[in-house]
């Protein structure tokens, strides 16, 4: 988006095109199906490094084209043939995690993907069902999406991506020992996407603690 800036990065390399990141064609066609024409500030930066698997800091609000980089780099990796979690998406409330659920799907409208919201509020049966059939993409609230894994309903072991959406209110909330919990039951080799508006002194903890030579880029609307 046009409005963005870019106010600190240690990642140079900027792709302004969609066809130009080599995506899925059924993920082209459903980034252009979803409206999108040019990808935004974030976007032309976090994408390609997230695809090669680099953890990633991107301090970034609503309106970025956020939500879109991290689920576009996690549709680029899926292996399609694999029915288990492969990435897990954590936000502080249920809005936010079946807003980008809805995300998911569209973009990922051609490739027949599965994903799942496992939230409070909602019946817990269903969730246990559903995950046991197998989902691809699990997004989530942090109580909820723990209660699953120590149900045994999530199946955590082929989970290769994890993403911290709003870092700061999930941690602001509480939720920063059920994001150790969680951290602990999911493969040492994870790839973790942190995306925050803030990075006060706790998520620079979670930063330290969980990620491997993150690159760090800030977008800021003008």
């Amino acid at each position: 988006m046009e409005s963005d800036r870019v106010i600190e990065s240690n990642w140079t390399e900027t792709v302004e095109q969609f066809d130009q990141m080599n995506l899925r064609d059924p993920l082209l066609r459903g980034i252009y199906g979803y409206g999108f024409e040019l990808p935004s500030a974030i976007q032309q930066r976090a994408i390609k490094p997230c695809i090669s698997g680099r953890d990633i800091i991107a301090q970034a609000q609503s309106g970025t084209g956020k939500t879109a980089t991290f689920a576009i780099s996690i549709l680029q990796q899926l292996d399609l043939d694999l029915k288990e979690c492969q990435a897990l998406i954590l936000g502080p409330t249920r809005e936010l995690a079946q807003a980008i659920q809805t995300v998911v799907l569209a973009l990922g409208d051609y490739m027949n993907v599965t994903c799942h919201a496992c939230v409070g509020g909602t019946n817990v049966r269903d969730h246990i069902k559903r995950l046991e059939q197998g989902v691809q993409i699990v997004v989530g609230t942090p109580g909820r999406v723990l209660d699953m894994i120590n149900r045994q309903a999530l199946r955590s072991k082929h989970i290769k991506i994890l993403v911290l959406d709003e870092a700061d209110e999930i941690l602001s909330q509480g939720f920063k020992e059920q994001i150790c919990d969680i951290f602990t039951t999911i493969p040492e080799n994870i790839q973790v996407i942190l995306v925050s508006a803030t990075l006060p002194s706790e998520v620079l903890d979670v930063t330290t603690k969980f990620m491997n030579d993150p690159i760090k880029i800030v977008i800021k609307n003008k």
